[in-house]
């Protein structure tokens, strides 16, 4: 099994790092020792400084409150009008820039997609259908790389598209990367041209990914991404999203100097990120497909020595298009 461990600092990218987990054993009460994936309910509130996370945290009035005071205050020094035009004309140049500084041994294989999306693994079986994938935001290849380890279907197909073109590079220059079986390409998931990524035909993708990707995009941009995802995807075909969760640890944690908009941040490195609820996500995605699951995974981090509650907020969702329209 797998976790997924955050480590959010303001104005730095998350990075995130993935720890191989086994089941609990009784002898491991009280240490940081691993556990299985999804397992540990606080289930007594004496017991919250017993570990470092929580899973299925409870979200009360008064963890939304603190959020929305801390969240308030950033509206007090937002981003200036003349650096707001700068950040927002030109997104994909912070995003080249920070695949410059940070090569393919920052990130680390998303191997948890096994467990929370397993229809993707179920796709490389041998005797699994033709299929066609299409990870938006590749990056540095960590989704595409594990899914095309394990496959051993003869009519499997891969696409990697990232608005970067130094992600883009990371992943075809990858030992790793193959080109029989997968393609790389820069492509802007929010242009208005309705243009597809290369090789990509109307209709002909079964499943595309999207972890962390919608939210680098401004909200007047989700309209256009949309309509190029419904463009692309087969009737039937299945989008996975998982994003930022409104409250997250990351947007409370943000300060002066760092607001866009509502909700709406830049990082330290000039990257944006949004933070949306379940309904924005039934909002922007109803008008096209179909809402198989839409969800909030929360998790509570503890820091024992400090005494200090962090909650981490995710949004987790799969979209259908529909057989017909």
């Amino acid at each position: 099994m797998f976790e997924e461990i955050s480590a959010p600092v303001e104005g730095v990218t998350e990075k995130v790092v993935l720890k191989e987990t086994k089941p609990p054993l009784d002898s491991r009460i009280g240490k940081d020792a691993p556990f299985q994936f999804g397992q540990r309910v606080l289930a007594d509130d004496n017991d919250v400084w017993n570990h470092n996370a929580w899973d299925h945290a409870e979200w009360g009035e008064e963890q939304k409150v603190e959020a929305e005071t801390l969240i308030s205050k950033q509206y007090e020094n937002p981003v200036e009008e003349f650096d707001k035009k700068l950040y927002n004309g030109n997104p994909a140049k912070y995003w080249d820039i920070f695949y410059k500084n940070n090569k393919e041994n920052f990130f680390k294989d998303r191997k948890w997609l096994q467990i929370e999306f397993p229809v993707l693994y179920e796709a490389t079986k041998a005797d699994a259908p033709p299929v066609t994938i299409l990870e938006i935001g590749c990056g540095a290849g960590n989704t595409m790389f594990p899914v095309m380890s394990q496959n051993e279907n003869p009519n499997f197909r891969i696409i990697g598209a990232d608005y970067s073109k130094n992600a883009v590079q990371l992943v075809k220059n990858s030992a790793s990367y193959n080109p029989e079986i997968a393609h790389a390409c820069v492509w802007d998931l929010s242009n208005e041209n309705l243009e597809l990524p290369e090789t990509v035909e109307p209709e002909s993708v079964d499943i595309i990914i999207m972890v962390f990707v919608f939210s680098a995009l401004a909200p007047e941009q989700w309209v256009h991404a949309v309509n190029n995802l419904q463009k692309i995807l087969k009737p039937g075909g299945q989008i996975l999203f998982r994003d930022y969760g409104r409250y997250d640890l990351a947007q409370v944690r943000f300060k002066k100097g760092r607001l866009l908009d509502d909700n709406f941040y830049i990082r330290g490195d000039g990257t944006r990120v949004y933070f949306f609820t379940e309904e924005e996500l039934r909002d922007i995605f109803g008008k096209f497909f179909q809402e198989e699951r839409v969800a909030t995974d929360r998790r509570l981090l503890v820091n024992r020595k400090k005494q200090l509650k962090m909650y981490r907020i995710w949004m987790q969702a799969v979209f259908k298009k529909p057989l017909e329209n």
